[in-house]
């Protein structure tokens, strides 16, 4: 049940998906697996949708190159707080409703199925496919839905992988170089993360078209954009 409070709070996206939306929104529990230039705007707004758990992952701490992108974390949260730890403080603030619980640290293949238990989607905010076909792999042995993100400059691509109705990550991408360092535009991150948030929004409350086998590339720096179908 919603109290007044997240009826008042929520009313316009109320008037979207109705209460019964809101509700699954509030039952939701949601993993951010990495809370930096992707995971930031994700985290922030499945918070401001009322996202009942967010589960926000990360084994680093915040550096000052970071902070282009990265808006969930602050100049006083460099080289001291986890970026799990200084992301929930902010959220905690911003909306009291929900509950955001943390893990610090990188998953594997022996912690996945203890950290991850329970979760209904699985956002991938990362910067290696390591990782990410580690997550592709979880997803569908527990048959959960993953919405996959990631940036380089001004282009940004998203695709929501749904186990049994859609292509595995690993066949999206089965060779994929590994990469150091590389440019990025903080407002980049901002659109693909929001896009990230709100392809969760749409799997939880059953509102609108996922990008199941669809890969939605943007350009910013050209003001292009491409859905590829997959």
């Amino acid at each position: 049940m919603l109290s007044e409070r997240e009826l008042e709070r929520y009313d316009r996206q109320i008037m979207i998906f109705g209460i019964e939306g809101q509700e699954k929104l509030k039952k939701a529990n949601v993993a951010v697996v990495g809370v930096g230039g992707l995971g930031s705007p994700v985290a922030y707004y499945l918070a401001a949708a009322g996202v009942g758990t967010i589960l926000l992952i990360d084994e680093q701490t915040p550096e000052l190159s970071n902070l282009n992108r990265q808006i969930l974390h602050w100049e006083e949260d460099i080289e001291k707080n986890p970026k799990p730890i200084s992301a929930k403080w902010k959220l905690e603030r911003f909306n009291s409703n929900i509950k955001i619980e943390t893990f610090v640290g990188r998953l594997s293949e022996e912690n996945i199925d203890e950290v991850l238990s329970g979760v209904d989607v699985i956002v991938d905010c990362l910067d290696n496919f390591e990782t990410r076909y580690l997550l592709d792999d979880f997803a569908h042995k527990k048959g959960i839905p993953l919405v996959h993100g990631a940036v380089e400059g001004f282009y940004g691509q998203v695709t929501t992988i749904i186990p049994g109705k859609t292509k595995r990550l690993r066949e999206i991408f089965p060779k994929v170089k590994k990469k150091g360092k590389f440019p990025i535009v903080g407002a980049t991150a901002g659109v693909i993360g929001t896009i990230q948030a709100s392809e969760v929004i749409k799997l939880i409350t059953g509102y609108g078209e996922p990008l199941a086998n669809k890969l939605l590339i943007i350009d910013l720096a050209n003001n292009t954009y491409e859905i590829i179908e997959i």
